[in-house]
């Protein structure tokens, strides 16, 4: 594609525009319950800046809510995130070759909104160059970080006119299922999927939401299993 850098990036920001209304109710959301868990502004707003990572940020403050000691609380919001460190290791063939400044914002930067955008567009534009992947990246990742720290500053600040009958947590599973079901396309993705929702039915009887550190290794390491399997597969076809 002839595109520039900076072509790319307002690309990537039209197309996350979409998410917005989803990722608006998310963020009012996480303000609202913020304050509830009793965190002010300042607290807030460095959560979202410096975790920038929605769904650990509902684990922590609702883990708070429930007053769940502090060592619970770090080690559910970390195994949560541990589904980063699945798209780091996809997105490598595409942003390895970035700079080790790079790949640190690229790191920051990383989250479920801006790996399914990015994953998508890199797979149906496999000859773009590196400077264009990383153009588009940073287009997505600017047009849903910044209002996301935004918009929870807002729920933190106007939390209680907000009303009850709104049910701003229906933004929670829409995100993830339009996030998520355009990327259910190889048995790996399928398996992981459906080991995290049985697993996390079979554990939900666990407090202070430890069943997520059962259920999210389990599923990670079934997606390995299965994305080994089916390479093994295909070797031994290939080699008929």
């Amino acid at each position: 594609m002839a595109r520039t850098p900076a072509q790319c990036f307002w690309h990537a920001v039209v197309q996350s525009l979409p998410f917005l209304l989803v990722l608006v109710p998310f963020g009012l959301l996480f303000g609202v319950v913020s304050v509830e868990a009793g965190l002010d502004l300042v607290q807030v707003a460095g959560f979202s800046v410096f975790v920038l990572a929605g769904a650990s940020q509902f684990t922590a403050v609702q883990l708070m809510l429930d007053q769940a000691p502090m060592i619970v609380i770090i080690i559910s919001a970390l195994a949560v995130n541990l589904r980063l460190a699945m798209y780091s290791a996809a997105l490598v063939p595409w942003l390895g070759g970035a700079s080790a400044r790079q790949r640190g914002w690229i790191a920051y930067l990383l989250v479920d909104q801006t790996y399914g955008l990015a994953v998508q567009h890199y797979e149906r534009n496999p000859r773009l160059r590196l400077d264009q992947r990383l153009g588009y990246f940073l287009g997505a990742s600017v047009a849903m970080g910044a209002p996301w720290v935004v918009v929870s500053l807002i729920g933190a600040r106007i939390g209680k006119a907000i009303p009850e009958s709104w049910a701003l947590d229906f933004a929670v599973p829409i995100t993830f299922l339009a996030m998520i079901a355009p990327m259910l396309r190889t048995p790996a993705h399928i398996a992981a999927v459906l080991v995290s929702i049985l697993a996390s039915l079979v554990f939900s009887f666990l407090p202070s939401g430890l069943g997520l550190l059962i259920a999210a290794p389990l599923a990670m390491a079934t997606g390995a299993w299965v994305e080994v399997l089916t390479e093994r597969r295909r070797a031994r076809l290939g080699g008929v």
